[in-house]
């Protein structure tokens, strides 16, 4: 019996608590309208405004900045916002309002804005840049088509039945070609530009007669802007551009590039070699230095770099 009365003991303080805390509660259910009321008040008065504006007019804001800085609180809110896939959310719905392209439209037509980047491509940094990439690109290029010529040299020999027991380091018929067309096609360019400075001249003191005179004018013409082209390339550094490109150079016996009598002699057996439907050509692919007919004529030898 006393054990029960003990057990009873808690639950009888409990219901009186209640009871005595019971007016109270009444009376806050009774005054929460009001109190609501008051703090309204006082949140839209003059005195809180004054109070708010001298607080933000001291130190307050940089502590509260320095503060936020300290504790990451930016870092942990966007983190929050990223795991609950709420930051994705609210970036979709900013890039697909309206009102986002219309800035973004407004900014990039901006007089500072194309100021900017008109002055970020004429920078040398830029232009650097692209010529890098250009000539990048070139050397690509020509060097992906040195490794096929080559490899085409060896494949148009074995056609011709001459096939070699070791790699040779001597210029073939397809890079050699390829220099030749090369170097063709500039001294055309070349060729062109004189005869319409000449053309130009003419017109002007008179054109030439009979017709035979400007044909031969032509063809001496054009043999000394190609003579002049080879003869002095193979002499100066003993490569045209072309077979520059091509990685090609042209020496006499003694590894040197040809002199200039050495030199007019090659030129006039290439012109030859060229005229008799590039026949010249057919000993490069039997020779075991694959040495054409200027090459025999001339006493020299075109190798790879």
């Amino acid at each position: 019996m006393a054990r029960r009365a003990d057990e009873r003991r808690p639950g009888v303080l409990n219901a009186a608590g209640r009871l005595a805390f019971y007016p109270a509660r009444v009376v806050a259910r009774a005054s929460r309208g009001r109190i609501e009321a008051v703090a309204e008040e006082a949140v839209a008065g003059p005195e809180l405004a004054r109070i708010v504006d001298q607080a933000l007019a001291g130190p307050l804001p940089e502590h509260i900045a320095r503060s936020i800085v300290r504790h990451r609180v930016v870092e942990r809110i966007v983190a929050e916002l990223a795991a609950s896939g709420e930051l994705n959310r609210l970036v979709a719905a900013g890039l697909a309002s309206p009102r986002t392209t219309e800035l973004a439209d407004e900014i990039v037509t901006s007089e500072p804005v194309r100021h900017a980047v008109l002055q970020v491509v004429s920078s040398v940094d830029v232009r650097t840049a692209i010529a890098r990439q250009t000539t990048g690109f070139a050397e690509e290029l020509a060097g992906d088509a040195r490794r096929e010529t080559r490899r085409l040299d060896d494949r148009v020999e074995r056609v011709a039945g001459h096939r070699r027991t070791a790699p040779t380091t001597y210029g073939g018929v397809a890079s050699r070609g390829l220099a030749l067309a090369l170097d063709s096609f500039l001294v055309i360019l070349i060729y062109a530009s004189l005869s319409a400075m000449a053309t130009l001249i003419a017109s002007l003191v008179g054109s030439l007669r009979p017709a035979w005179i400007v044909e031969t004018v032509l063809a001496v013409g054009w043999i000394l802007v190609a003579g002049g082209y080879f003869v002095f390339c193979w002499r100066l550094t003993g490569r045209t551009i072309g077979m520059h490109l091509m990685h090609l150079h042209v020496h006499d016996a003694r590894g040197r590039p040809p002199g200039v009598l050495r030199s007019i002699v090659r030129f006039v057996a290439l012109g030859l070699s060229i005229a008799i439907v590039f026949l010249g050509f057919v000993p490069a692919l039997y020779t075991e230095r694959r040495r054409a007919l200027p090459d025999l004529v001339a006493g020299t030898t075109v190798a790879y770099d």
